[in-house]
Order: C-alpha cells, then sequence, then structure tokens
C-alpha cells in the first residue's frame, strides 16, 4: 500500500521529522526577453491575470515570452520591410536625403509597431 506522500504526487524535502512539499515550479532554460516579451508580460499581469498566474505557476511563463519575443520581433521586421518596399523607401533615397529617409523609415516603424502589438502582444 502507498503512502499519502506518494499517492499525492509532487516532490518532497525532509525536514528534520517532517516532509515539505517543493513548491517552486520546475526551472526553465534562459531564453532572452526584450520589449515585446516585457510588454506581453506587462500585458499578462494587469489584463490577462489567470493566464499570468497558470503561466507562472506552471513554470512556462519565461518559455512563453521567449517565444512571443521571437514571433513579435520576426513580424515587426517582416512587416518593415514589406512596408519599406511598398512605399519605395530605397537605399539610394537614404543617399540622397536621408532625413526623409528617416521620416519615412519611422513613421513605418510607428505603424508596425501597432500591428505586431494588436497581433502578437495584446492578445
Amino acid at each position: 500500500m502507498k503512502s499519502i506522500f506518494e499517492q499525492q504526487g509532487g516532490t518532497y524535502t525532509m525536514q528534520g521529522d517532517y516532509r515539505l512539499p517543493n513548491l517552486l515550479p520546475p526551472t526553465e532554460e534562459e531564453r532572452p526577453i526584450g520589449v515585446w516579451g516585457q510588454r506581453r508580460l506587462n500585458y499578462l499581469k494587469h489584463h490577462r491575470k489567470v493566464l499570468y498566474y497558470n503561466l507562472l505557476t506552471s513554470g512556462k511563463l519565461h518559455s512563453h515570452l521567449a517565444d512571443i519575443e521571437e514571433q513579435a520581433q520576426d513580424l515587426f521586421s517582416r512587416l518593415v520591410k514589406e512596408h519599406a518596399e511598398k512605399e519605395c523607401i530605397t537605399e539610394q533615397l537614404k543617399a540622397t536625403d536621408p532625413m526623409k529617409w528617416v521620416k519615412k523609415m519611422n513613421n513605418i516603424r510607428k505603424r508596425v509597431t501597432e500591428m505586431v502589438n494588436t497581433e502578437a502582444i495584446f492578445l
């Protein structure tokens, strides 16, 4: 017959005569979390609290944020490139009129940031 500790599952640490449950979530692999991951974390903490706590207690929060970071960065890069090509913003424009190039690229980056926030971060 199994003891009550074996039936409940999980792992325990002996402290003197007591078995204390190990309550820390499993460790996750270290992957970088940039601005997109931080935005997602802030959104989860303030608007999706149940999902945030579920990810946190299951030990999957960091990997979720790292995945969102990678997806958002890829989407951002792809959309900036596509919009720049559509609007004929080239290296030639950069060489002949750098201020105009900067203005147009900043405009594209701002619009694409809003798109990425809507499609990847604030879900």
